[in-house]
């Protein structure tokens, strides 16, 4: 990133503010390389949040990081916005809509690092996704070629791509900036929000199906016995990181799109704040891998609506548990 001499500074209109303090431990960054790198993936980071209600992952000097939902009441008028009932706060909840370039370099300066959008837009439901979570295998996770977490990540994801093709669905690949991958596969227009829930179910179970010794559907980290999780509960109201968004880890990665071909050649580490804006400089790859959008199986919707939703499933289970360790 190019420095600057100043440490406040004012961009289409918005004050930028103590620029060149530390982002947060371990980023090997500060606040302005955040501000340049989300300016300068400006072009391909809105398209992703444009319209949809935003949730956005803030680090203040010396606090943990924290996820902010409801906008601030010192928010600048002019940031969209859009109100929406959360059931489980049971409560109104005024989210942005980050749809400018003035409404991203205001985040930035709030040090909001990562950005969730939610998978809804203007309610209707756009994109199937699953989130492939590897076991922690922190001591040797190198990358996808030294058999670490990513790598087995990778492998899930490759049965997912298999179960989509065999649904005759089609989806794209990106790292999530951790150590995981997401699959997003978009769907056509006026899929019911249930349905959509039941289907990634179901995809979720064939894949597991497809190698249930490196995969698994359990809720509960216990059960999962070093397996991937595949999560098929990004659905609805859900929201998932978005592509080019950086992430709060050491070396500030950056979640990024992957051909499926070349899934097994990268590692997260290849994507950092640094290293993006160089690669993006041929076009946007996120918009050029994903295909068009498809209808959803008739059979993988049933087969969903068997299929009981993860988070109700484990917390009975979780409920069960308790209840069998109180019992004499």
């Amino acid at each position: 990133m190019v420095g600057q001499v100043s440490a406040d500074e004012t961009r289409d209109g918005v004050k930028l503010t103590n620029l060149d303090g530390p982002l947060f431990d371990g980023a090997e960054a500060t606040k302005r390389d955040l501000v340049d790198y989300l300016d300068a993936v400006r072009d391909r980071i809105l398209p992703v949040l444009r319209g949809r209600a935003l949730s956005v992952i803030r680090v203040r000097p010396g606090q943990a990081p924290f996820m902010q939902k409801n906008l601030p009441a010192y928010a600048p008028s002019w940031i969209r916005r859009v109100s929406v009932w959360a059931e489980a706060s049971q409560r109104q909840v005024t989210y942005a809509l980050c749809d400018d370039r003035p409404t991203l370099l205001w985040f930035a300066n709030q040090r909001a690092v990562e950005y969730h959008p939610a998978l809804i837009l203007r309610d209707r439901a756009t994109h199937l996704v699953l989130d492939l979570d590897p076991p922690d295998l922190a001591a040797r996770d190198g990358g996808a070629g030294d058999g670490g977490a990513f790598g087995l990540a990778v492998r899930a994801a490759l049965l997912v791509r298999q179960a989509l093709d065999d649904a005759g669905l089609a989806g794209a690949v990106k790292t999530s900036g951790a150590k995981g991958v997401h699959v997003f596969v978009p769907v056509a227009e006026g899929v019911a929000v249930d349905d959509l829930a039941a289907a990634t179910r179901a995809l979720a179970a064939r894949a597991e199906r497809l190698d249930p010794a490196l995969a698994t559907t359990a809720f509960i980290r216990e059960d999962r016995q070093g397996k991937v999780f595949i999560d098929s509960t990004r659905a609805g109201g859900a929201t998932v990181v978005a592509a080019y968004s950086p992430r709060i880890r050491p070396g500030t990665p950056v979640s990024f799109p992957v051909a499926w071909e070349d899934l097994d050649r990268v590692a997260p580490a290849d994507f950092t704040l640094r290293t993006v804006p160089g690669l993006l400089a041929g076009g946007d790859p996120w918009a050029a891998l994903l295909p068009d959008p498809r209808p959803l199986p008739a059979d993988l919707v049933a087969e969903g609506h068997t299929i009981p939703v993860a988070r109700v499933q484990a917390m009975h289970e979780g409920r069960r548990r308790a209840r069998a360790r109180r019992t004499p």
